[in-house]
């Protein structure tokens, strides 16, 4: 089939070059010249394991190619995915809509046959209706359909969970691009995921019913892990007991720091925004926003006991700054919170990440990047664990580092409590 991804960002790009390499024609397009012209050289804009490979792989094929020219590609196009952003507007809950309904309207001038068009983003309930009001003003109603096939892709594991889905969610109660598009994701069908059609508002509502119930059995366990650590519990003989019952499973019950990424931040806000549109109040996923949005004091409010507050002058290196491992993203990262303040306050701050230099915190007094572990370490007082990447789930620190020791803050409760002590350093870690 002959397919067309509107936009080059995280969606767009692993979905476009996974249906590709699935014997697809697919086209990606993006306005971002610069962009499209690094991709054709096999250079990808974002960190995704075996990504780059893939992208080479298949534009050698000749079954992936990049563009610029929207109107081209759609019309030469089969199947229309739209993949732009949809962040938050600025100093709102609301999903930003306008890169969605500004690239449906170019599609509207670029319909030549009939078209199956897919919001491939993340967007709330009734985009679709207002895509389909879009298009029918240029286009007859019979050469266009409109659905929603929302993207259930985890960063750093974006390529396994699109070839190897737990379920392929399509929106639309039209029988013919129904029977279309049960067949292009046959191949992964016949793997075993699931296939669910349903309306498309449904479709619409079940990605960001997902996103935020994930995001709330995150900050369940992180509540659950203070408790725990006011009263001498391991949290995680909490998280193991209670994901035995396979009612609650035990994914997404690991104690550490806030969320954060491109999804969970943005898409819980704009779920609670659409319910107070329909006069709806979400009060659990409200709340979970607000426990969130106060983890990072809590974990900096920690460091702060664990320093006797003494924070001036003190050399602190953080392990990692993304939001989790496998991935470049910062966004809503608890170090963007915690290295400006333990700044502001006085301290040494160095920090080591396998993706490296982060812009972030060019601009922020006495933070300075580290190429190696040994180099971030070296002389600090205090290391703080922040990423759960395997580069630190082995790390010798007795060898490591020779003659004075520092004090371990372990946020992803990556070591034995018992095996750092026993070689002499001062070890604290979350909810145990």
């Amino acid at each position: 089939m002959k397919l067309c991804m509107i936009g080059t960002g995280y969606v767009g790009l692993v979905s476009g070059v996974c249906f590709a390499d699935l014997g697809n024609e697919v086209i990606c397009v993006d306005k971002n010249a610069d962009k499209i012209n690094f991709l054709k050289k096999g250079k990808i804009p974002i960190y995704e394991p075996g990504l780059s490979e893939l992208v080479i792989k298949n534009f050698k094929n000749k079954r992936l190619n990049f563009s610029t020219n929207l109107k081209k590609s759609v019309s030469e196009s089969d199947i229309i995915f739209i993949c732009v952003g949809t962040p938050s507007k600025k100093g709102s809950s609301t999903a930003d809509l306008s890169q969605i309904y500004d690239v449906a309207k170019e599609i509207s001038s670029s319909i030549n046959k009939f078209k199956i068009v897919i919001t491939k983003s993340t967007v709330p309930v009734t985009t679709g209706d207002e895509i389909e009001k879009i298009l029918s003003r240029k286009n007859n109603k019979n050469k266009f359909s409109v659905v929603s096939n929302p993207e259930f892709l985890r960063e750093g594991e974006a390529i396994r969970d699109f070839i190897y889905p737990d379920r392929v969610v399509i929106g639309t109660l039209d029988k013919k691009s129904n029977r279309i598009l049960k067949n292009l994701y046959s191949p992964l069908i016949s793997k075993g995921a699931s296939y669910l059609q349903t309306s498309r508002r449904a479709a619409e509502l079940i990605k960001y019913a997902s996103n935020a119930f994930l995001a709330t059995k995150i900050t369940f366990i992180n509540e659950i892990a203070n408790l725990c650590e006011k009263t001498g519990v391991n949290v995680e003989d909490i998280s193991i007991g209670m994901g035995l019952d396979k009612r609650i499973g035990s994914r997404f019950l690991r104690a550490g720091p806030a969320y954060g990424g491109s999804c969970f931040p943005k898409d819980t806000k704009a779920i609670t925004s659409t319910a107070d549109k329909f006069k709806t109040n979400l009060s659990v996923v409200k709340s979970v926003i607000k426990s969130n949005k106060n983890r990072s004091k809590i974990l900096l409010n920690r460091v702060y006991e664990i320093l006797n507050k003494k924070i001036k002058n003190k050399k602190i290196t953080f392990l990692g700054v993304t939001f989790k491992a496998n991935t470049d993203d910062m966004r809503d990262s608890s170090s963007l919170i915690m290295i400006p303040a333990l700044s502001k306050k006085g301290a040494q701050i160095k920090y080591f990440d396998p993706t490296g230099i982060k812009k972030e915190f060019s601009k922020i007094k006495n933070v300075y990047n580290s190429n190696s572990i040994k180099d971030a370490i070296k002389g600090s007082d205090l290391v703080i664990i922040h990423t759960e990447w395997n580069d630190f789930k082995s790390i010798n620190f007795k060898s490591l580092i020779k003659g004075k020791k520092f004090i371990i803050y372990d946020m992803r409760n990556i070591y034995s409590p018992n095996k750092i002590k026993a070689q002499g350093f001062k070890y604290y870690s979350i909810g145990r």
